[in-house]
C-alpha cells in the first residue's frame, strides 16, 4: 500500500509543478504579446517576476480549492473546465484587489491580467484534456490483479465502473478461486482462470503485477500462503479488500467488514494526540474567521425566513433540535428554519430530497448550506467541532445502530459542521443513505488529521460554489 500510496504521490505531485509550469509560462506569453504586438513598454523584470509568481500560487491554491488535485477526481471534462474557470475567476479577483489596494507599484499594464487568465484558462483546459484522454503523468500506474471474483469481489465492479474510478491503477482481470460465490459474482470484468499455485506465480511476473488484492469469499484451505508470501519477498504489495477500497475510495466498506480486519487495523479512535490539545481553540478560531465573512449573510437569511412566514406564523427563524454528540452525548443543534412550522406534526421523519415541507427560502439556503451557519454557536459551546461526522437525530440512531453494523463508532469524535461524507456522499434520507455515509465517516474516524480536516475544510468551498450537498 505505501508503494502504491507513493505513486499516487508522484502523480499529484507532477500535475501540480506541470501546472505552475504552464501558468508561470502562460503568464510570461501574455506579456510578451502585449509589449511586442501593442507596443506596450515593457515592465521591469522584477514586477512581472512577482506577478507571474503570485497569479501562479494564486491559481494553484484556488485548484486545490475546487478539488482539481485530488487523486480521485470524480468530474466529467466539462465540470473540469468549470472548475478551472472558477479558481480563474478567483485569481483574477485577488490579483486585481492586491495589486490596486495594497501594492500598486506590482501593477501592469490594464491588459496583463485579462490576457494572462485568458491563456492560462486555454492552456490549463487543452493540458487537461490530453491528460484525461491520453493517460499523461500515470507515471507507471499501478499493475493489479484480484484474487477472487465472488460476492467480495464485486464491490470493486459496482463501484468502480468508470474510467476516471481507476486512474491510478490498471486492473488486469479477478481469478476465480474455489468458494467463491459465482452467482453474485463479477459479471462484466475480465476473468483469468488459472490455479494459485506455480502457475499464478510466473503470470505474476510475465505480467509485471505490482499488486494483487485479496477478495476470496472463503479464505480458509484456497489461498496458497507460500505462493502469495514469495510473491511478497519479491516487492509485491499484497493488500486486502478492505484496505484497497479504503484506500482507492476514502471509505470503509462496513457491510464487507469481519472481526479480524478491526482488531488488526488502527482502530476508531484518535491517536493524533496534538490534534485533540488543540482541538478547540483551532475549531473556535476557524468559526470565528467563518462569522466575520458570514454575518451579513446570517442576518439577511434570518430577515427573509421572517418576512417569508415568520411573522404570520410567530414561529422562530432559528430551529433547535436534539441531536447525539460525542461518546453519545445530547445536545440541542441550532439551524435557520428551513421547514414549515408544522413539519414533524405526526412526529420526526427522514428528509426527503423534493421534501414538501420545506419552505420557498428552505430550499436555497438548504442548498449552498446557509442552513448550518448558526451551528457556529454550537462550536463556541464546545458541543461540535469545525469538522467531523454530521450529528443525527436521537430517534434515527437508535434504529440505525440496530441495523447498521459499527454505526455507533461514528461518536467517537465530535460531530462536526461539515464532513468527508458530505463531500463524497451528499444526499442521506433512509437508512440504506445513512449506511452508505457511514462508510466515509468511519473512514474520517480512523484517519482523523489536522491534514485531513484542512483538506474537508478547503473542500467544502467546491460545496458552497456549486451548490452540492445539503
Amino acid at each position: 500500500m505505501a508503494a502504491t500510496n507513493n505513486k499516487q504521490n508522484k502523480r499529484s505531485n507532477a500535475l501540480v509543478l506541470t501546472e505552475a509550469v504552464i501558468v508561470s509560462y502562460s503568464a510570461y506569453l501574455a506579456n510578451f504579446l502585449i509589449v511586442n504586438l501593442l507596443g506596450v513598454a515593457p515592465s521591469s523584470l522584477l514586477k512581472l517576476a512577482a506577478n507571474i509568481g503570485l497569479m501562479t500560487f494564486l491559481v494553484l491554491v484556488f485548484s486545490l480549492s475546487v478539488g482539481l488535485y485530488e487523486a480521485k477526481l470524480r468530474e466529467t471534462f466539462r465540470g473540469i473546465i468549470r472548475r478551472i474557470f472558477v479558481s480563474l475567476a478567483l485569481t483574477y479577483f485577488v490579483v486585481e484587489v492586491f495589486t490596486a489596494t495594497m501594492f500598486e507599484e506590482l501593477r501592469m499594464h490594464s491588459y496583463f491580467l485579462p490576457v494572462a487568465a485568458g491563456m492560462v484558462i486555454l492552456s490549463l483546459v487543452t493540458f487537461r484534456y490530453f491528460t484525461n484522454r491520453l493517460g499523461l503523468l500515470g507515471l507507471g500506474r499501478t499493475r493489479i490483479v484480484v484474487i477472487g471474483a465472488g460476492e467480495r469481489a464485486v464491490i470493486i465492479e459496482k463501484r468502480m465502473r468508470r474510467d476516471v474510478d481507476r486512474l491510478g491503477f490498471e486492473l488486469l482481470g479477478f481469478i476465480p478461486i474455489p468458494g467463491d460465490n459465482r452467482e453474485d459474482g463479477i459479471r462484466n470484468e475480465r476473468l483469468v482462470h488459472l490455479k494459485i499455485d506455480e502457475s499464478f506465480r510466473n503470470y505474476v511476473i510475465d505480467n509485471e503485477i505490482d499488486e494483487i488484492i485479496i477478495a476470496c469469499d472463503q479464505r480458509r484451505g484456497t489461498l496458497p500462503i507460500d505462493v502469495l508470501f514469495d510473491c511478497r519477498l519479491r516487492g509485491i504489495e499484497i493488500t486486502d479488500l478492505l484496505d484497497f477500497m479504503e484506500r482507492e475510495t476514502g471509505q470503509i466498506v462496513v457491510n464487507l467488514m469481519y472481526p479480524s480486519w478491526v482488531v488488526y487495523s488502527n482502530g476508531f479512535n484518535s491517536q493524533n494526540y496534538l490534534r485533540d490539545l488543540l482541538e478547540y481553540g483551532i475549531n473556535a478560531v476557524v468559526a470565528t474567521i467563518v462569522l466575520f465573512f458570514t454575518w451579513p449573510f446570517m442576518l439577511l437569511t434570518a430577515i427573509i425566513i421572517w418576512l417569508d412566514d415568520g411573522r404570520k406564523t410567530g414561529t422562530s427563524v432559528f430551529y433547535e433540535q436534539e441531536r447525539v454528540g460525542l461518546n453519545g452525548k445530547l445536545f440541542k443543534i441550532v439551524k435557520f428554519r428551513s421547514m414549515r412550522p408544522d413539519a414533524e406534526k405526526d412526529g420526526a421523519k427522514w428528509a426527503s430530497k423534493d421534501d414538501n415541507r420545506v419552505t420557498r427560502i428552505g430550499h436555497f439556503i438548504r442548498k449552498y448550506r446557509i442552513d448550518e451557519l448558526p451551528q457556529l454557536m454550537n462550536i463556541f459551546r464546545g458541543e461540535m467541532a469545525f469538522i467531523g461526522p454530521r450529528p443525527e437525530r436521537p430517534e434515527f440512531v437508535e434504529q440505525l445502530i440496530r441495523e447498521i453494523p459499527y454505526y455507533n463508532q461514528r461518536h467517537n469524535v465530535k460531530p462536526g459542521l461539515a464532513g468527508w461524507a458530505q463531500l463524497n456522499y451528499p444526499y442521506g434520507a433512509s437508512v440504506e443513505d445513512s449506511m452508505e455515509k457511514l462508510k466515509f465517516d468511519l473512514y474520517y474516524v480512523k484517519h482523523q488529521s489536522l491534514l485531513l480536516d484542512m483538506l474537508i475544510l478547503i473542500r467544502t468551498v467546491e460545496v458552497v460554489l456549486f451548490g452540492k450537498g445539503r
